[in-house]
């Protein structure tokens, strides 16, 4: 009788307990306040860099390149001989500048202007560039260490030939010319550096463009990132007000997003070459010839218009400089 008792109390004990709990349920506690969540921010986001540095040098002409090779003939123990050998060109590219260097999502392929040039080099050395390229993707503060490593045989990816560059690494003659510009928001009223003092400016790290930013009277606040395609989410979620860098790239973005536009004049001039090892000399000259034939046969002007002459109007080929 006594461990009935017992169990007859234990049973009504938990029905109080249980039945307090629903009685509190009754009384439920307010909710807390809900706000809405800041976007995550692209990796590697980052303040002013002026490592670039801005090309004042003049002693030197940045543009004189050397004096191409007679046609594309490959000697025995040139450098381009070697690449022979290796059976693929290495190429350092970007994948994520539309219309000059970008990852097609329906082929899986890298197309656009610069890649166009890589394809020509590679036809050159081995008569067609299918299966004879090697692209490695790399962000364009790498672009002179992965040439010094000797990581890659070309880096075509926007590159912009300035003395400080010609100190670590050779570069073509010019192949495009591009020029700075600003993106801004449909929305905006801005047309230059000037109209954005104070504002978040975003370009990619050890660009000649962050380097403008960074140094411009107005003091707009850089805000560097590793990649240009990182600048247009940034600016998409309004953690910055604009994009700066050359026009070839901000014509891709706005392209990619009709909310947003190019606008102002050229805030400079960049001068498209491609990059070599420091100690090839020989690979700049057969880079050249090659350049020369695509502005004489038709393929620069072909490859101008798939890609950009829409958007940016009609262009020719940039006249070379030798020394």
């Amino acid at each position: 009788m006594r461990s009935r008792h017992f169990v007859r109390a234990a049973v009504l004990a938990v029905v109080a307990v249980f039945t307090t709990a629903c009685g509190a349920a009754e009384w439920p506690v307010g909710p807390s306040p809900v706000s809405d969540a800041a976007w995550p921010k692209p990796a590697g986001v980052g303040g002013p860099d002026t490592s670039a540095g801005v090309d004042t040098d003049t002693s030197c002409n940045p543009l004189a390149s050397i004096r191409p090779t007679a046609g594309t003939a490959v000697p025995d123990g040139s450098t381009m001989a070697k690449i022979k050998a290796r059976g693929k060109l290495i190429a350092g590219v970007d994948q994520t500048t539309y219309l000059f260097g970008f990852r097609n999502p329906k082929t899986g392929n890298i197309e656009g202007f610069d890649i166009d040039v890589v394809n020509h080099i590679a036809a050159a050395l081995f008569g067609t560039a299918e299966g004879h390229v090697q692209f490695r993707a790399i962000p364009s503060s790498q672009r002179e260490k992965v040439l010094e490593d000797h990581q890659v045989d070309v880096v075509v990816r926007t590159y912009s030939i300035t003395c400080a560059r010609r100190e670590n690494v050779q570069f073509s003659a010019v192949y495009y010319v591009a020029g700075q510009k600003i993106l801004v928001p449909k929305t905006s009223d801005a047309q230059s550096l000037s109209d954005l003092a104070g504002k978040r400016v975003c370009a990619a790290k050890k660009s000649t463009s962050l380097t403008k930013i960074a140094t411009d009277p107005a003091k707009p606040v850089a805000v560097s990132v590793p990649n240009w395609s990182d600048c247009l989410v940034m600016l998409q979620q309004n953690q910055v007000d604009a994009v700066s860098t050359d026009d070839t790239i901000l014509a891709g973005m706005a392209a990619q997003d009709p909310r947003v536009k190019v606008v102002g004049e050229q805030l400079t001039k960049e001068n498209y070459g491609v990059g070599v090892p420091k100690d090839q000399e020989d690979l700049v000259q057969f880079v050249n010839a090659v350049i020369e034939q695509i502005r004489g046969d038709g393929s620069w002007a072909a490859s101008y218009a798939k890609w950009v002459g829409q958007r940016l109007g009609p262009a020719s080929p940039p006249e070379p400089q030798y020394r």
